[in-house]
């Protein structure tokens, strides 16, 4: 049986890994939104796709570099998840 201790400890977990993982890649969408949008104030050209383009590359970018480090942190994880299901079940 699962207390409440336990579940709490699962979701903190999940909650970590999942803001691991997504970390690089809402930073640097930040990161190029941030300079786009400070060149598009200084230049006074107000384009659309100025803005989604290169925040779609640079996420295509950072997931090129950084997605063999993100698939091992979810297989950890998950690894972990798995091997304390008899522990949890009691």
């Amino acid at each position: 049986m699962m207390t409440s201790q336990q579940v709490l400890t699962l979701g903190q977990e999940a909650i970590i890994t999942m803001l691991m993982v997504s970390a690089p890649m809402l930073l640097v969408a930040l990161v190029v939104g941030l300079v786009i949008s400070i060149i598009q104030a200084a230049t006074q050209v107000n384009e659309m796709t100025l803005t989604f383009i290169p925040k779609i590359l640079a996420i295509f970018g950072i997931l090129l570099l950084t997605g063999p480090w993100m698939l091992s942190t979810l297989v950890d994880y998950l690894k972990r998840l798995y091997s304390s299901i008899p522990f949890i079940i009691g």
